[in-house]
């Protein structure tokens, strides 16, 4: 049974307000064709390039409407997260923006580029085992040691309202979008985009896509239970995080269908859509398009939008891309 939409924890008008109040902050980004890839794939796609965002990523929308959502008293002893990279990236930059720390925990395991990403716009890095446990605990402990105000990847309502206004720039660029879908981790992109997307045309179709070896997302869909963290690995890393109690009630009332891909199908996408539309993207990003490979969406030439979520990739593990 679907959450009554007057109980969620973030309405459109969130998103609106995000959108005034982070527009001075970030980029408008453009949105991508290809009518090699519309041929091959017998639809019309349009892919909206977060990966040209502030910091690289999406999440500098979510991070600057967390960051400047505070008040002066909140602020003043800065903000704090646990991210694999894109987030911590996106916040360190959004508190650098308004004058305050950013207090970042990230995996050992996390991209050399990305850890330059968060170094370059002035974060606090401390490292941590790859594991939600860890991740949690140490952040509990930053918190408690320096008073910064926690603000999450992806199970913050400022966040998920920050991330939603991507889909708003993307539907008033591109009206008739019959689909559109989204990389899913954390699930703050999805929720955002939901939301925002079913408020603005309620006859879209919302899909979120994430590896298959990291499947929680899909078993929470699925059964209406949250799931933990799967523990499995991905060359998509920005997709091995779990939903939250805030962003998966707007994922259950918006959200149409969440589907898995293989590793293989990821790493082919990234080729195609590489090639194709001209642009850097990492791994996650190239998951949506990879349903595509598999048949388990048919685009029938129908209007398909796909939001890239990041660039910020390692070309080094990648030589047959970009070698």
């Amino acid at each position: 049974m679907k959450t009554t939409i007057h109980s969620l924890p973030v309405s459109f008008d969130d998103i609106l307000s995000a959108q005034k109040r982070i527009q001075h902050h970030i980029l408008k980004t453009p949105v991508k064709s290809s009518p090699e890839l519309n041929k091959l794939f017998n639809g019309q796609f349009f892919f909206k390039c977060e990966n040209l965002q502030k910091a690289g990523a999406f999440k500098m929308r979510g991070a600057a409407n967390a960051v400047f959502s505070l008040t002066d008293e909140e602020a003043k002893s800065g903000v704090a997260t646990h991210s694999s990279g894109n987030h911590a990236a996106a916040l360190s930059l959004a508190a650098s923006l308004r004058g305050i720390p950013a207090f970042v925990v990230m995996p050992e395991t996390a991209p050399k580029p990305k850890i330059e990403n968060v170094n370059s716009f002035g974060g606090k890095i401390t490292f941590c085992p790859p594991t939600q446990k860890d991740r949690e605990e140490t952040l509990a402990r930053l918190v408690k040691e320096t008073s910064a105000v926690p603000v999450h990847p992806s199970n913050d309502v400022r966040v998920i309202a920050g991330q939603g206004t991507a889909a708003l720039e993307f539907l008033k660029e591109i009206t008739e979008l019959d689909f559109i879908l989204t990389p899913v981790g954390g699930g703050g992109l999805l929720a955002g985009t939901a939301l925002a997307a079913k408020s603005i045309k309620p006859g879209i179709r919302v899909i979120g896509v994430e590896p298959e070896t990291v499947n929680d997302a899909f078993l929470s869909f699925s059964t209406g239970t949250l799931h933990p963290p799967t523990g499995g690995k991905s060359i998509a890393d920005g997709l091995l995080t779990s939903l939250g109690t805030h962003n998966f009630p707007i994922i259950q009332t918006y959200v149409d269908e969440i589907l898995t891909v293989s590793e293989a199908s990821i790493l082919e996408a990234l080729k195609i859509l590489v090639h194709h539309l001209k642009q850097d993207i990492e791994p996650s990003s190239a998951v949506p398009f990879a349903a595509f490979l598999e048949g388990k969406i048919k685009a029938d030439g129908r209007k398909i939008g796909i939001i890239l979520s990041g660039g910020n990739v390692d070309k080094s593990k990648f030589p047959e891309i970009w070698g």
